[in-house]
């Protein structure tokens, strides 16, 4: 009974809408479900080879919209869905209608409370300036890798790399404490594309700055079997006044990350894994949380952390931040979804690998009691990006006023 009482609803609207508008509405719905469910796939441990093998199905799948509901709207001879059964058509009817109100009304009513987000209001201050790497150094830093023709592709921002410093005014922060410095590295992906001398570029324009009081690295540092030895040479130019923290990603789980741990080490990281550490920072004590969670587990156990000290978190993704909230972090540095990578003019990011699909995209983020900021990270396993610079940020914390949690 209920079945069929949707059936006559979805014939009603069907018969109103026009046929365009049908066709049109059924392919935006489509390509935005599977958009969505690979986002959502693409935030969870799944194998690597899984994950390759359903995004070119996804991919596949979401090109092929055109044709189904060309065939499913019968525009050849205009007879809009078929609601008899014994053909597939009928089948394809409710999944048309579904994705056309998808495409039409819930998509739009998305995108526009993706225009409407706001920068986090502890943000108080943001400067920059973008390092064109190929210029600085005379040639294109390629590098030899089998993804390095993709550097020369039209309107490719790869080596265009955003160097930002923004200033969060928190009122929880000691006083001791402002003008706080922390440089936030994520996303590396060591592994010959861009070439060596691209990521040591980027590392020295970073202490021409200054030399931060704390660095965070939240992952990804290695994207391949062979590139462990570019960690050295390529980050061994960090300077830091008084520690460097380190996390993994889930590309470094997938290439001995044990050895990537241990060369983070030499260079004098600590590399805090699923785990903490209380530092003294000008007298206040500090807890550095890693979380290198959906993909190492068990998650950090902060059931003796100290309480009532200020709590900083590194966290590959930013999936993280529910944890984090309950357990009243203060500040979050996240890295992983890079961006998106390829934005498009007023839409914006579309594959971003979490949970949240890109609602934490890039950016701060005000979840209180949590601050999050998500970096669009350096590099990437596939080195093309669009309207969406590399970025290495550096932090100053400010003491500031207004609500306390």
């Amino acid at each position: 009974m209920l079945f069929a009482t949707l059936a006559d609803e979805l014939r009603s609207i069907a018969d109103w809408l026009p046929t365009w508008l049908l066709f049109t509405g059924a392919c935006l719905g489509h390509a935005y479900l599977w958009t969505v469910a690979l986002n959502l796939l693409y935030g969870n441990p799944l194998p690597h080879w899984l994950l390759k093998f359903t995004r070119k199905i996804d991919i596949v799948f979401i090109l092929c919209a055109p044709a189904i509901f060309w065939f499913a709207l019968d525009l050849t001879h205009s007879n809009q869905l078929q609601w008899s059964a014994g053909n597939l058509r009928f089948w394809l009817a409710p999944y048309t209608l579904i994705c056309c109100v998808f495409g039409l009304v819930i998509g739009p009513i998305a995108q526009l409370r993706y225009w409407l987000r706001r920068t986090a209001p502890q943000q108080i201050a943001c400067t920059g300036r973008i390092v064109d790497v190929a210029r600085e150094l005379g040639y294109s830093p390629s590098g030899t890798g089998k993804r390095a023709g993709a550097c020369r592709l039209p309107f490719n921002d790869v080596f265009r790399v955003e160097i930002n410093e923004k200033t969060f005014a928190l009122p929880q922060l000691p006083p001791a404490w402002d003008g706080l410095t922390i440089l936030h590295l994520t996303d590396l992906h060591l592994c010959g594309v861009p070439d060596r001398r691209f990521h040591q570029l980027v590392i020295d324009e970073c202490m021409k700055d200054g030399v931060p009081d704390l660095v965070a690295l939240t992952g990804d540092v290695v994207d391949s079997a062979w590139h462990h030895r570019w960690i050295l040479p390529a980050l061994g130019r960090l300077r830091w006044n008084l520690a460097a923290f380190a996390i993994l990603g889930n590309h470094d789980l997938w290439y001995e990350h044990e050895l990537t741990r241990r060369r983070l080490r030499r260079l004098g990281m600590r590399v805090l894994g699923n785990g903490w550490e209380t530092l003294d920072v000008r007298g206040q004590p500090m807890t550095v949380i890693g979380h290198e969670g959906p993909w190492f587990t068990p998650p950090p156990d902060l059931s003796s952390c100290p309480a009532d000290v200020f709590r900083l978190c590194l966290s590959h993704t930013p999936d993280n931040l529910p944890w984090a909230r309950r357990r009243r972090i203060d500040l979050v540095l996240a890295g992983h979804v890079h961006g998106g990578q390829i934005r498009f003019p007023l839409i914006g990011a579309t594959f971003v690998p979490s949970r949240f699909s890109r609602r934490y995209d890039c950016g701060t983020f005000d979840e209180p009691p949590t601050l999050m900021h998500v970096s669009r990270g350096l590099a990437g396993q596939h080195p093309f990006r669009l309207l969406c610079r590399p970025e290495v940020t550096r932090i100053v914390l400010k003491k500031g006023t207004g609500r306390t949690f």
